[in-house]
């Protein structure tokens, strides 16, 4: 049965919302879109509103063409992609694009957007900015609703603004955040890329020189007046030397993360020896490791040949990740082996630390991801490295592959093109 054509509001003003969306959209990015909802939990999928479409037949037509997707899109939580809906006229002679519109628990619609073809990536991505916030919206009713358990709907979601002024500020910048998304014309993004670039540039600047100034002076003080200095100041001085250094590191992590998205970081192929390389690395993470009992082997497999790559990229890939087993490897082994073979660099960093569960292991290449939120202050950390790594390696043509068990520990294998010498 085809969705169905509803013209009256439905709770908590889903229907304004939809309609507010809609327009905002189809104006902005010159699409046709169907806004579709459902009442209640287990209510029927309806046809709320349309914008950009020829009339409400021809919206009521591409709904019933949308059915079978749409059950898909609701059944699977995932987009879908549909080919040729005629009734969308020239905007949907291209992919129409149905989004979820998915909450918390479970997914409360359905945005269906077309435009004539080629779909832009700003177009598509105005779409998933605004499933999002009509999604946030709906979740922040609900939650308003069984907090106070008022009768008035609406009544309760500006009872629940004056009492978790938290909750609604995070709501207004999701909707201010998703204005600029859609209204953002060619002007407006060319300002907003000047900005991001004159940040970074000015971050760079600010932050970093002066740091590099304090992480040098601290290391002068320790370097010619221990005698002076007391155990406990010298002890301060170490763990501000620490910190300083884990806090430049997460900043460069960030700056080549934008370099590499700005497409601004180059590949600079040279004459490479590995062993060397692990040996650097091995150096560097001895600050992470401390006074831990943990033991890093090395495994070559000759003949082990030197070999053309980006010296500093397969640096830091390698240390990025013997790091992050030595962050997470308090007692026991780390495990570097390395080949070269079929004209690439194979190489492993496996440990015996506290491992990742099965449902993280899917997450952990995605920035600002942490495996446990409780432990990040036990394991310091940003959640950048490892997806710096993936980035890198893509940069590279390279790939990286995991396995893990919790409490036995964790396998980090990459592979890099190369060019083998000799």
């Amino acid at each position: 049965m085809a969705p169905e054509v509803l013209a009256i509001p439905v709770t908590f003003d889903l229907a304004a919302l939809l309609r507010s969306a809609a327009a905002r959209l189809a104006g902005a990015t010159d699409a046709a879109v169907l806004a579709f909802a459902r009442d209640g939990d287990a209510g029927p999928l309806r046809l709320r509103t349309a914008a950009g479409v020829a009339s409400p037949e021809a919206a009521r037509s591409a709904a019933s063409a949308l059915v079978a997707p749409l059950a898909e899109l609701m059944a699977t939580g995932q987009p879908q992609r549909v080919a040729g809906v005629v009734a969308l006229g020239p905007r949907g002679a291209g992919d129409v694009v149905l989004l979820p519109i998915a909450g918390e628990t479970r997914i409360h619609g359905a945005l269906a957007f077309g435009v004539a073809p080629p779909l832009s990536a700003l177009a598509l991505h105005a779409a998933e900015l605004a499933a999002e916030a009509i999604a946030a919206r709906v979740d922040g009713a609900e939650r308003a609703f069984e907090a106070e358990g008022l009768r008035n709907r609406l009544d309760a979601i500006d009872r629940l603004a004056e009492e978790k002024n938290d909750e609604v500020l995070k709501l207004s910048e999701a909707l201010f955040a998703q204005d600029i998304e859609l209204l953002r014309n060619n002007e407006r993004l060319g300002q907003i890329e000047k900005l991001k670039n004159d940040f970074i540039e000015k971050m760079s600047r600010e932050l970093r020189t002066p740091l590099n100034s304090i992480i040098e002076s601290i290391i002068a003080v320790l370097a010619g007046e221990n005698d002076v200095l007391s155990e406990t100041a010298q002890g301060c001085l170490r763990r501000a030397l620490d910190d300083g250094t884990a806090f430049l590191r997460t900043l460069q992590n960030i700056l080549d993360l934008w370099r590499i998205k700005q497409g601004e970081m180059p590949v600079e192929v040279q004459d490479v020896n590995f062993r060397e390389v692990v040996e650097e690395a091995i150096f560097s993470v001895q600050d992470t490791i401390g006074n831990s009992p943990v033991v890093i082997e090395k495994q070559f497999e000759e003949p082990l040949p030197k070999i053309r790559a980006d010296l500093a990229k397969v640096n830091q890939v390698l240390f990025l990740l013997l790091d992050n087993a030595a962050k997470f490897t308090r007692e026991g082994r780390i495990t570097i082996a390395a080949r070269v073979a079929g004209g690439e660099l194979v190489c492993e960093v496996a440990d015996t630390g506290i491992g990742i569960c099965p449902d993280d292991q899917q997450f952990i290449f995605d920035e600002f991801f942490q495996v446990d939120e409780l432990a990040s202050t036990k394991y310091r950390g940003s959640g950048l490295g490892l997806a710096l790594v993936r980035d890198l390696l893509k940069l590279l043509n390279g790939s990286i592959a995991v396995s893990s068990e919790v409490g036995v520990g964790s396998s980090f294998t990459f592979r890099v093109p190369v060019q083998p010498l000799g």
